[in-house]
């Protein structure tokens, strides 16, 4: 039973709660099996909630009428230890100090409400870079979070717990965030479909307003495409107090399954991200491999991408605005503990980036608001000459090997500087607030899946449901599996 389970996908487990087939105790005791099982060869999961979540399942079990109604009822689900709030648990954001102190949070987060109201059931929190700075997940707090494909590679991140969770078949689903990539990069590194919606598309209520300037949103990593439309319809839409919000669609986004999008025309940026930067082959070779399928679906393909993606102010500028917010969350995270944060309370990247937004006045933080601005108008301008999506390749590097995303007190920014080429075709959407979604097409020699992504204009992730469903059918990624697949 339990390999079956693990191999369906979020909205097939709830069917057969729905039809009578199995219940959520069930399905729950599998899940928890599974990781008890795998996870010490893997590191996703953190912090389990194993008997709250049983408990939460017997009484679903026990229920009756409408209740059961509820999308998702009764099926295991993983927040990322890093938003996500969930009243009674930890959230530690990564941080060492935060968990040595047994910081427990005392509010939920929105998002956390909506997921428990679709009827999942949280079985813990999964593992993040301390406070989501890096495209790996080796928190010194924690420790590394391995590929199930490989495990001498990164899971990617900064939700390399959750999309290991997935990848490895612990839950269908799990939660996730995106600051500059953080869920397209886990995503493509671990074989998985990443969304990353439009801003403000969920709520970061009631906690916050926004994160890292607007540039951080929250969806979640699957297996499916449907799944991934299914999870936004149950936590988009605006909440009280929110400071702006997304506009609302027009219909369900699971209704965009299999909805026909028409005859696309589509830029192909396949070029080298950055004069700094090289394109790995297997990088370029995923472009290359959706590009032939949508000409084949009857798209319209075109060498063009918008040419402000490659202009070097607005990296500066999300260096300010990013390293800024840093310096405020060690200022918050003190004050849930009841004291200053330290150099030796973070790590030495931790401390290094919060440093520089100490000395950036705010007048630099405000031009840099602006330039993010600036380069959102001159992005959007390229869609408005006729373009429905732009192709790209998700990172410029297959997954890293383990250890090589990891600073040092002597060189404290040597992490983030390696991390440009994982980054470069992702960050630009997170300033300009655009969807984007990485699909897993290729795989390395190594056995590493590898991502393309689709971006469109502001949104619009009905285009990117309906072309990532059409895709889905081409390649097939439900059915690969990981060799540590439970």
């Amino acid at each position: 039973m339990t390999p079956q389970l693990a191999r369906l996908d979020a909205t097939a487990q709830a069917e057969l709660v729905r039809r009578g087939d199995i219940s959520p105790t069930d399905l729950v005791d599998a899940a928890i099996r599974r990781i008890e099982r795998l996870d010490p060869q893997i590191g996703a999961v953190i912090l389990p909630a194993f008997e709250r979540a049983r408990s939460q399942a017997a009484a679903q079990t026990a229920q009756r009428g409408e209740a059961r109604q509820a999308p998702f009822f009764g099926v295991p689900f993983l927040m990322k230890d890093l938003g996500g709030e969930e009243a009674g648990s930890p959230c530690h954001r990564g941080m060492g100090a935060l968990k040595r102190a047994g910081w427990i949070e005392k509010q939920d987060s929105y998002l956390a409400i909506r997921l428990r109201n679709a009827g999942f059931i949280s079985l813990g929190r999964t593992n993040t870079p301390e406070l989501g700075l890096l495209p790996t997940t080796e928190p010194a707090a924690y420790g590394p979070t391995r590929n199930p494909w490989n495990l001498a590679f990164s899971a990617g991140g900064s939700s390399g717990g959750s999309a290991a969770a997935v990848a490895a078949g612990f839950v269908a689903a799990a939660h996730a965030s995106d600051g500059g990539g953080s869920i397209r990069i886990p995503a493509a590194h671990c074989g998985l479909v990443g969304l990353k919606p439009t801003r403000a598309r969920n709520s970061f209520g009631p906690l916050a307003g926004d994160r890292w300037g607007g540039f951080s949103c929250e969806h979640v990593v699957t297996r499916s495409v449907r799944d991934c439309a299914a999870l936004l319809d149950v936590t988009h839409g605006p909440t009280p107090g929110d400071p702006y919000f997304a506009p609302t669609p027009a219909r369900p986004f699971l209704a965009e399954i299999g909805a026909n999008p028409g005859r696309l025309r589509v830029g192909v940026h396949a070029r080298p991200p950055r004069s700094d930067l090289d394109l790995h082959p297997d990088c370029a070779a995923a472009v290359a491999k959706v590009a032939r399928a949508l000409e084949t679906l009857g798209h319209h393909l075109e060498d063009s991408h918008p040419a402000a993606l490659e202009e070097a102010e607005p990296v500066r500028a999300f260096v300010t605005i990013v390293s800024s917010n840093i310096a405020r969350a060690l200022e918050t995270a003190g004050d849930k503990i009841g004291r200053t944060l330290g150099l030796d309370d973070v790590e030495p990247l931790t401390w290094a980036v919060a440093e520089i937004g100490r000395a950036r006045p705010a007048t630099d933080y405000i031009a840099a608001i602006e330039t993010v601005q600036g380069l959102g108008r001159r992005v959007a301008a390229w869609w408005e000459e006729g373009f429905d999506l732009l192709l790209t390749p998700t990172t410029a590097q297959p997954a890293p090997r383990l250890g090589e995303l990891v600073s040092t007190p002597d060189e404290p920014l040597l992490a983030f500087m390696r991390a440009a080429p994982f980054g470069a075709y992702t960050l630009p959407f997170n300033e300009t607030g655009q969807p984007a979604i990485s699909l897993p097409v290729h795989v390395t020699q190594d056995g590493l899946p590898v991502g393309a992504q689709l971006v469109a204009a502001a949104g619009r992730e009905d285009l990117l449901l309906r072309v990532a469903a059409q895709l889905e059918a081409v390649f097939n990624w439900q059915q690969k599996y990981t060799p540590l697949f439970a």
